[in-house]
């Protein structure tokens, strides 16, 4: 498995986490969530629930870099409207957490996040179907859960993503020991070819945080037989959901529900 805290150096820490505290209050029939990650030390992530109806299927998404849960109490209305519920995840030191993010931390994390949602929905008497997205940092965590949980989870969604993180930062040229990410991205590549899961990869074409090209090698690198990509012509790093509404989440439920349906 990748060591990631071989990347938990500070300088690469600063750049790419951009932990907001902003918390706006739930909207109607949606409720938060807190995961307790590390109780002992009083440290939990914050999570939002927004169900459309309880027999619905479940996405459980982890956000970009620089976003909170609350960003997506708007968005979370276009899931409804497809037929998906929706629960979104910070990450330590964002929005409603506590505690500070690390690689380590995060991926740990995800593993958390992802039982104690299972064991809500379960409690709330939600359907337990659950299928797993990932916007850019996101990417981490959601490729994390699918390699793990294959049998647990119906399929998963990476949205302006890459195959592995140590391809980002040497594609921004951050100052970093370069000689120990070889082994890390080549273990990412074997964690993607061994997720079998129906899969949908979404970039836009203009994106110039993470280029087109990672969006490529993630499709070309999933092992699963099931497998889409949806390029959206125009779109960059941060309005590819609005480039194209239709057949963003067009896509989306689709693989969801299945063509037709």
């Amino acid at each position: 498995m990748p060591d990631y805290a071989l990347l938990d150096q500070p300088v690469l820490l600063d750049y790419l986490f951009f932990p907001r505290k902003e918390l706006r209050p739930a909207p109607p029939g949606s409720f938060d969530f807190q995961v307790p990650v590390e109780a002992e030390n009083e440290i939990y992530v914050h999570c939002r629930f927004y169900p459309g109806n309880k027999e619905w299927p479940w996405m459980l998404y982890f956000h970009g870099n620089g976003e909170v849960v609350s960003d997506y109490d708007e968005f979370s209305r276009l899931y409804n409207a497809q037929r998906i519920n929706l629960v979104v995840a910070d990450y330590r030191g964002y929005g409603g957490s506590s505690g500070s993010p690390t690689f380590v931390h995060l991926v740990k994390d995800a593993h958390r996040i992802f039982r104690a949602v299972r064991k809500e929905l379960s409690r709330r008497e939600f359907n337990p179907e659950l299928w797993l997205m990932g916007r850019s940092l996101g990417s981490i965590s959601a490729l994390e859960l699918a390699f793990h949980y294959q049998q647990e989870v119906r399929g998963l969604v990476i949205e302006s993503g890459f195959a592995s993180l140590t391809r980002l930062i040497k594609g921004l040229e951050l100052p970093a020991d370069y000689r120990v990410m070889e082994p890390i991205e080549q273990e990412c590549l074997q964690m993607l070819r061994e997720i079998k899961l129906p899969a949908l990869v979404i970039h836009g074409e203009e994106d110039n945080l993470v280029y087109l090209r990672e969006g490529k090698l993630v499709f070309e690198q999933l092992g699963s037989q099931e497998k889409e990509m949806l390029v959206i012509p125009g779109a960059g790093h941060n309005d590819v959901i609005v480039m194209d509404l239709p057949r963003y989440f067009g896509a989306i439920a689709e693989l969801v529900h299945g063509k037709g349906k």
